[in-house]
């Protein structure tokens, strides 16, 4: 009978100490700490806002190359407009430079050609209009190149 006994005592201490674990956990609470949840609710915002932030950032990456890609290409179109100007200028210069050499020669010869003198004359002045067309070619590149820097330190001053 003793080991009856013992097995029953036994048996109650299993029993208590079950009891005592059901209370535990039935006061325990359901899920994590408040803090825990707070922690994570906190981590969960400031994920959302950095994905935020890269997003804003890729957009104004893009617009930004988009608007250098848009730069470049006008740049690329002002300085294929300076290049034919100044083959222009080029053409007439050697234009006159023909003219001039057919003057003197026919000076030389003591013989006055009115064709030569109007050919020379037309020769310079296309000479003069291809180059005023060559330097506002290249003040307009000038002034495309500038604006950026002067409205950044507009832009710059007003901010300070």
């Amino acid at each position: 009978m003793s080991t009856i006994d013992d097995l029953q005592g036994r048996l109650s201490a299993a029993m208590d100490r079950l009891a005592q674990g059901v209370e535990r956990l039935q006061a325990a609470p359901a899920g994590p700490d408040p803090e825990t949840q707070r922690a994570l609710e906190e981590e969960r915002t400031a994920n959302a806002q950095l994905q935020e932030r890269v997003r804003a950032l890729k957009s104004r990456a893009e617009a930004e190359s988009a608007s250098l890609r848009a730069q470049l290409e006008e740049a690329q179109a002002r300085m294929t407009q300076l290049d034919t100007e100044l083959q222009r200028v080029r053409r007439a210069n050697g234009q006159l430079t023909e003219a001039c050499a057919a003057l003197i020669e026919a000076n030389e010869e003591g013989v006055g050609e009115p064709q030569l003198i109007n050919k020379a004359m037309l020769a310079e002045l296309e000479g003069l209009r291809a180059a005023r067309a060559a330097e506002s070619a290249e003040a307009g590149a000038i002034l495309a190149a500038l604006t950026p820097l002067v409205e950044a330190a507009h832009r710059e001053e007003e901010a300070g």
